[in-house]
């Protein structure tokens, strides 16, 4: 069933300014999801089901099966509540009482099995089955979507690290939990912990390219584009030789984000923060994301098109994935902003050589319309990413040239007033030591007492500066200063 995107849904959700994809995205759904695992795969195709009409029956229906396989009645209920707006008629628009039944059964005694053991370990007083027993009932909450009680029970087992391998276990337990919260600053806090001079043990270190991914989305989430593209375009490339199948494997971080990902990522906030000087020597000839931008080939291209000043088969690359990129779980609330970065550096690029630009040229040049290009110039103006004047009358874009001749003046003339000013306070000091006015004599009284002491500074004046210097010393300044 396709359902378009003048349903009721999709006319409210842009009403509420939420986006809504009409085109295909270039990935193939199933693939897609493939390459995740958890509950990212849920939270990943519900927002494709209620982003994309095209692929919303497709992805929701994908999303309960999903949601059924695991044990968060929370998330299987959103799933549900999703399909009941998009598609009413659908069997499951109806939530499935006797799985959720089921489910909340099988948890309580998990969580009551679990408490117990634990209990068990606090009265027996064994440090590491404590450990444990706080660790198994973190994820267990974790797993059902008690994301608040799972944050403690990971919190409690901070006190009974006794090893560096039990400290980053726990980090990243926390940075997972947290990155399902949104809790950015958390991730910020456990990586920066990790991270510490004091931390850097070979298991932090073999987690490098997990915390480098958390930190950049983190960033990301608030908006640093520039320090995120930096955390993306430096992760260590042995997570891109993880096997995604495979859920044994250390280095996979496909819970979260796959090295796909990282490729658009860095790739996307690299453009939107970065002149083409850093962009040649910070991406395209860094080793470590070269890596992850062969995963990725037209972010590569986008990449070497804008360094080379091909701004336009750049940004054209980038609008043919915007459909994709609208559907990230990550990138969607950015997206507008990076891309508006991203096409207004081109445009500064582009009229750098330029004193006056008609906005035809601009239009052409960008493959957008006059009316189009004016607004975009004007948005671009009011938030000072660029130095320029639009005239409306002849449709041109004048730039504001410094008036290089003034500025050389200005420059010399205060120059030339410091070199006076310093010129006459050497010669000032150098004749009042030659009139004695200094004294230096050590161990008597009054010993210290220099002219700053009796009131008259040499640098600054004083208000009985008459009363020291005599006419002859006078004399000699004046003549010092002529000459």
């Amino acid at each position: 069933m396709i359902i378009g995107s003048d349903s009721a849904y999709f006319i409210k959700a842009r009403q509420a300014g939420r986006p809504v994809v009409k085109d295909l995205p270039k990935f193939d759904l199933d693939q897609y999801i493939a390459n995740y695992r958890g509950k990212t795969r849920v939270d990943r195709l519900l927002l494709i089901g209620t982003t994309a009409p095209l692929l919303a029956s497709e992805a929701l229906r994908a999303a309960v099966s999903e949601a059924k396989q695991g044990r968060d009645v929370g998330r299987y209920d959103a799933v549900v509540a999703a399909i009941r707006e998009i598609l009413p008629g659908d069997i499951n628009a109806v939530s499935d009482s006797a799985w959720i039944d089921r489910t909340n059964k099988q948890v309580k005694a998990e969580s009551d099995r679990l408490e117990t053991e634990l209990k068990g370990y606090k009265n027996n007083l064994i440090k590491e089955s404590i450990r444990m027993g706080y660790d198994d009932l973190g994820q267990h909450f974790h797993r059902i979507g008690d994301l608040t009680n799972s944050v403690k029970a990971y919190g409690r087992m901070r006190d009974l690290c006794t090893t560096a391998s039990h400290v980053v276990i726990m980090s990243l337990r926390l940075i997972n939990v947290s990155i399902d919260q949104g809790n950015w600053l958390a991730v910020q806090t456990n990586v920066q912990k990790l991270r510490s001079p004091g931390q850097l043990s070979t298991e932090a270190q073999q987690t490098s390219a997990k915390l480098s991914a958390a930190m950049g989305l983190a960033l990301l989430a608030s908006g640093n584009f520039r320090e995120a593209a930096q955390e993306f375009v430096e992760t260590d490339p042995r997570m891109a030789q993880a096997r995604l199948d495979d859920p044994s494997d250390a280095e996979a971080f496909n819970e979260v984000v796959t090295p796909n990902d990282i490729a658009v990522y860095g790739g996307l906030c690299a453009l939107a923060s970065m002149d083409r000087n850093e962009l040649q020597k910070h991406v395209l000839e860094n080793g470590k994301f070269r890596t992850y931008l062969e995963l990725e080939p037209h972010i590569r291209r986008a990449i070497t098109f804008f360094v080379s000043s091909k701004y336009s088969a750049c940004l054209s690359i980038l609008e043919s994935y915007r459909s994709d990129y609208l559907l990230d779980l990550y990138l969607q609330r950015h997206l507008g902003e990076l891309y508006f970065q991203i096409r207004s550096k081109a445009i500064q690029q582009y009229f750098i050589p330029f004193s006056r630009v008609t906005l035809a040229a601009l239009a052409s040049a960008f493959d957008a319309d006059e009316h189009t290009m004016e607004l975009e110039l004007t948005s671009m103006i009011k938030r000072k990413h660029l130095d320029a004047r639009i005239d409306l009358v002849d449709r041109v874009l004048l730039s504001r040239r410094a008036n290089a001749r003034s500025d050389v003046h200005e420059n010399a003339l205060k120059m030339a007033k410091d070199y006076e000013r310093t010129a006459h306070l050497r010669i000032l000091r150098m004749e009042m030591l030659n009139a004695g006015l200094e004294v230096s004599d050590k161990g008597k009284p009054g010993a210290n007492t220099t002219l700053e002491n009796v009131g008259l500074d040499p640098f600054h004046g004083g208000a009985s500066a008459g009363n020291w210097i005599s006419e002859g010393i006078a004399r000699s300044l004046r003549s010092g200063l002529r000459g």
